[in-house]
């Protein structure tokens, strides 16, 4: 007999301190309604609950178990990131439907530590104006979601400016391979250091920068955020912004809605990795009521929830850690076009 507990969450970290005491192994799944923000919040609780019930270490993780049960994502936010993704569409019958037919799907996740801490599990971030975007909008949630959003977005375009940062990247397999370019000059300020592992280092001001294991597909980027990197290739994407002015960046946001090359600009730069750092320099005189950095306490947009990071924030890829409730885009494309040729 199907037996079923719900629990209404009702406040930030509500659902991990449930989940951190919660018996898993008694249950099927997990099935989370709500926004990219609460299931992320779900998705980093099951992983940090495993690897608390292997008896890891939970303040710093190298090599994370595997969430020992599957979520479900039924969509209830504004922008769905996650259902898209995995589903296509956000509708909800279409992803109640999946978690009923126990259709499964490995996918990537990473996971954001500082030097000594893990931060935690999730899908993707931004830092730079992804993540003062939403700091903006966290700051005026009396308003309705979607005037919220757009008066965060002009909101800071308005006060656009760069973060000045070091990041390094470990390029995944033949690091010549993994580079997309626009031309041959961006190689020439990639700084391969000495490590063994071939560790490449950008310096510079970057208006975003955004760190992907999965496409990120919504309404707004009907292509994906991240069209480059699937949900389990065991790869991220790493997107680089760097600083032009606000007509051109504003020109590479709008590609996002289109179906042209959103990356075919002098100013951004795309790369394939398994590991990323961003350790931001920080600058005297750099204040403004949006942009007010102090140590430590830099800003990041994960998975569409805020979070202050550390300084220098280290992100790790590890394929197929936690599975989720329904199939590949992938698959269902392929799936058409089979069905087409008969």
């Amino acid at each position: 007999m199907l037996e079923i507990s719900s629990i209404v969450t009702e406040y930030k970290g509500h659902a991990l301190s449930v989940l951190k005491e919660c018996e898993l192994q008694a249950f099927d799944g997990v099935v989370c309604v709500g926004g990219d923000g609460s299931i992320s919040e779900v998705a980093h609780a099951l992983l940090l609950k495993a690897q608390m019930d292997a008896g890891k270490e939970t303040d710093y993780i190298l090599t994370p178990v595997r969430a020992p049960v599957p979520l479900g994502i039924i969509p209830a936010g504004s922008t769905n990131v996650l259902a898209y993704t995995l589903h296509g569409v956000k509708h909800t019958v279409t992803a109640a439907l999946h978690v009923i037919m126990g259709h499964i799907q490995p996918v990537d996740i990473c996971t954001f530590s500082s030097p000594s801490k893990l931060l935690r599990f999730g899908f993707s971030a931004m830092f730079g104006f992804g993540a003062r975007t939403l700091a903006v909008a966290e700051k005026h949630r009396w308003m309705p979601p979607n005037q919220r959003k757009d008066f965060a977005v002009i909101r800071t375009l308005a006060s656009l400016k760069p973060e000045e940062c070091e990041l390094s990247f470990l390029p995944l397999n033949n690091p010549q391979q993994c580079f997309q370019e626009n031309d041959r000059m961006k190689k020439d300020r990639i700084k391969k250091s000495d490590s063994k592992d071939q560790w490449h280092k950008i310096e510079g001001h970057f208006l975003n920068v955004s760190i992907m294991a999965i496409p990120c597909l919504c309404a707004m980027a009907p292509r994906g955020l991240a069209p480059n990197t699937r949900l389990n290739n065991g790869s991220l994407a790493l997107i680089v912004v760097r600083n032009t002015s606000r007509a051109d960046f504003i020109k590479h946001l709008k590609r996002y809605a289109s179906v042209k090359n959103q990356f075919n600009f002098p100013f951004v730069e795309t790369y394939t990795a398994q590991e990323v750092k961003i350790q931001p320099i920080l600058k005297s005189g750099y204040e403004t009521e949006d942009h007010m950095p102090e140590e430590g306490n830099y800003p990041w947009n994960i998975d569409g929830d805020l979070m202050e990071g550390a300084l220098e924030v280290h992100v790790r890829v590890h394929p197929q850690l936690i599975n989720l409730y329904g199939v590949s885009v992938d698959d269902l494309d392929d799936s058409k076009a089979t069905c087409g040729c008969l």
